[in-house]
């Protein structure tokens, strides 16, 4: 295979409506070891609590990816002419058993993590980064920069079950794979069911910029407390499209409003590019609540802007022999 290979396909010559649907109209591979940046989708919901639908994520980003050109249009640069990109496929999962999802689902990208590639996960929801975070945290704790309304860290939900899209970072943390010193939560906002996921949240080190704090830094202030917070070493990027405002994402399953807009989730990102990351996903994209594809066109630009992010690190570390 060569290099044009892992290139998309050429909407100029193929219509977008045409040909499968893949991210970024990417090939599908099976082999990890082909590529820098594997981007994979998971379609499960298993931790959902209230509004179901983002097992159906992955499909409609995909479908909507194809959307996406080549060349980034402020950098004037192209992910594809840095690093071998592809898609591939989904991590498998068991919608009726959510501790066999969660294996399977960390062993899918332990072996991209194991290949030498870097995995871009499109979810499916939030409990599914703690199976990502098992992988890419194999070599030890990692930082993360962490888009959401939510902070996720709750202990347990409807008397005492652990784990949930509400409790994945907390599991992660006494799992040993996140350093919360290096952990900061942009665009945290709306009602809470008590202080106490907060306070634990605070006793643990994180740096929380809640919305009206990101209001008050602006997309560059928040950029470079976030670059801050993460420091020089690995660290993971997740991102849930409920840090997005509703009226711009709507289709997710636990939409809180006064949330940031696109053009601030843009310039953020943007803001990144210093940090070293080593893995990234998307989640919480729920077609059934989604009229039109706006969210799942939303959540295809924000991948695309992480995935150029990704193929910088990528060619840094190639560059300086890592």
């Amino acid at each position: 295979m060569n290099e044009r290979t892992f290139a998309p396909v050429d909407s100029i010559a193929v219509p977008r409506f045409a040909g499968p649907a893949t991210f970024m109209r990417l090939p599908v591979i099976e082999d990890p070891a082909l590529v820098d940046i594997a981007i994979f989708g998971v379609p499960w919901d298993g931790g959902t609590t209230n509004r179901p639908g983002p097992r159906h994520g992955p499909r409609q980003v995909r479908d909507m990816s194809g959307m996406i050109r080549r060349v980034h249009g402020v950098s004037k640069r192209s992910p594809y002419d840095l690093c071998k990109v592809a898609d591939l496929g989904d991590a498998p999962t068991n919608p009726i058993d959510l501790h066999r999802s969660l294996d399977s689902i960390a062993a899918f990208a332990d072996r991209i993590v194991q290949a030498g590639a870097v995995p871009l996960a499109i979810g499916g929801d939030h409990l599914s980064s703690l199976a990502l975070l098992r992988a890419a945290a194999r070599s030890g704790p990692v930082g993360m920069i962490h888009f959401d309304a939510h902070q996720d860290m709750a202990d347990s939900y409807f008397g005492g079950l652990k784990y949930t899209h509400g409790t994945p970072f907390r599991r992660a943390i006494e799992e040993g794979l996140l350093d919360p010193r290096r952990v900061v939560q942009i665009g945290i906002r709306g009602s809470i069911y008590s202080t106490d996921d907060e306070q634990w949240t605070a006793s643990q080190g994180i740096r929380v910029i809640p919305i009206e704090e990101a209001d008050a830094l602006g997309p560059d202030g928040v950029a470079a407390e976030a670059r801050r917070v993460a420091g020089s070493g690995p660290t993971y990027l997740s991102f849930d499209i409920d840090s997005v405002d509703p009226a711009f994402a709507p289709g997710t399953g636990t939409p809180e409003v006064a949330g940031l807009l696109p053009r601030e989730v843009n310039a953020i990102l943007r803001g990144l590019k210093d940090v070293d990351l080593v893995a990234a996903d998307v989640v919480e994209v729920s077609p059934p609540f989604d009229v039109g594809g706006g969210t799942a066109l939303l959540a295809a630009n924000i991948a695309f802007e992480i995935l150029c992010l990704l193929a910088d690190c990528v060619a840094l570390r190639r560059d300086a022999g890592r």
